[in-house]
């Protein structure tokens, strides 16, 4: 399947997530543990808004990636990023371009099918994070818990831990489901409740 598909598939998931979040919810502690709730929901549009900056040649600058703003509406700001970023993906040629990606490292750029692919194994997993978070359900497709696998499998332990875009893995049971296993792989603990730190 398309990557673009995928990705889609991971921005309704977190949509869908994000709209049932309660103003009394925002402060809440999330498995992300640098940010509140807040802090997450305003990462997630900020990181849309700058893939798309990437996605357009324009993904070089720092203030792209940390300028999104939730207004009075977190729910609405994240539609309308994610509106943004789905448009970006659907040039012709995306696949191909060159994205600057200057959170992994200053003068860092992929191909498009790969930060795509990054962009959506991150939605996947920060939908967890708000799902745990405000104990709802997380349910990925399996298709799309297959992919965000394969992308996630590929992420090095090199430069992982506090502070950093993803935490040391977490040893699971072998037979663990697919979806802890990703959570895992990404530095999540599946058990993961609210009141954890």
């Amino acid at each position: 399947m398309d990557i673009r598909e995928l990705d889609r598939q991971a921005l309704s998931l977190t949509g869908e997530l994000v709209s049932r979040v309660k103003t009394d919810q925002l402060a809440s502690a999330t498995p992300c543990a640098d940010w509140t709730l807040y802090g997450l929901l305003r990462h997630l549009v900020s990181q849309n808004e700058g893939f798309a900056a990437s996605a357009r040649g324009g993904g070089k600058e720092w203030a792209v990636w940390r300028d999104g703003e939730l207004g009075e509406d977190p729910a609405g700001a994240f539609a309308a990023s994610a509106d943004q970023v789905t448009e970006a993906f659907a040039a012709d040629d995306v696949l191909e371009r060159q994205f600057a990606l200057p959170e992994v490292g200053e003068g860092f750029a992929v191909p498009g099918r790969i930060a795509i692919g990054f962009h959506m194994v991150d939605y996947v997993a920060h939908a967890w994070d708000v799902a745990a978070t405000i104990g709802a359900r997380w349910e990925p497709s399996a298709e799309l818990t297959a992919a965000a696998l394969r992308v996630a499998a590929l992420v090095p332990d090199e430069g992982r831990g506090p502070g950093a875009a993803f935490r040391s893995r977490i040893v699971v049971p072998e037979d663990a489901p697919q979806g802890d296993r990703l959570l895992a792989l990404l530095g999540r603990d599946p058990s993961w409740t609210p009141g954890m730190r």
